[in-house]
């Protein structure tokens, strides 16, 4: 489950930070380091906290699937196209991503008996870590800082996915109910425009 849900993540936040480095006008070395750090680095940290080599440096699939993917953006001539990234198809992808990611980053600490507190870092670091470095380095303000309910919808996957592992809940079954439930859940805060309050 932990690689499917690493897959799907890699191929949704490829996509999203190849639509990024296109909004900021990015050469191709510009847009390949987009892609590479919004769809690895935030897998990369996580696996460093947690003392294992990169599942990244291990496995030759996670980079052939970003540059088979952005090789196919680049067919589709996506980089011609006009404020692609408020269009449904960013979202999705960047919304796809987000979920796929804080599920592996929170599967990862229960595999490694951490507490809470650990499994919703590990499911935090991994759905926003890339993102915030492409940011920095694109010199933006990260986009999990903006908006209030993005990063939020990662920790409540690893607090459920932590109380599902408790009481030994935890399959094939509900992990994909947890999936499409915050899927749904990004989409609509998006486009409702939710954020957490200061009061």
């Amino acid at each position: 489950m932990f690689e499917l849900t690493e897959y799907i993540g890699i191929i949704a936040f490829t996509m999203s930070g190849f639509f990024v480095a296109i909004r900021n006008n990015l050469d191709l070395l510009g847009i390949l380091v987009s892609t590479f750090l919004t769809a690895l680095g935030g897998g990369i940290i996580r696996d460093i906290l947690v003392g294992k080599t990169p599942f990244t440096f291990l496995h030759d699939y996670p980079a052939i699937i970003v540059i088979s993917v952005l090789l196919i953006l680049i067919l589709f001539k996506f980089h011609k196209r006009n404020s692609i990234e408020n269009k449904p198809l960013f979202i999705l992808s960047d919304s796809i991503g987000l979920i796929s990611f804080s599920i592996s980053g929170a599967l990862i600490g229960i595999e490694q008996n951490l507490n809470l507190i650990a499994v919703i870092i590990t499911s935090f670091v991994t759905a926003v870590g890339g993102g915030i470095a492409r940011d920095v380095i694109i010199n933006e303000v990260p986009f999990v800082l903006k908006t209030g309910f993005y990063g939020t919808i990662s920790i409540l996957i690893a607090i459920i996915l932590y109380l599902l592992n408790t009481i030994h809940f935890i399959s094939f079954s509900t992990i994909s109910i947890l999936f499409f439930i915050s899927l749904l859940l990004r989409i609509v805060a998006y486009y409702k425009k939710w954020s957490i309050p200061l009061k």
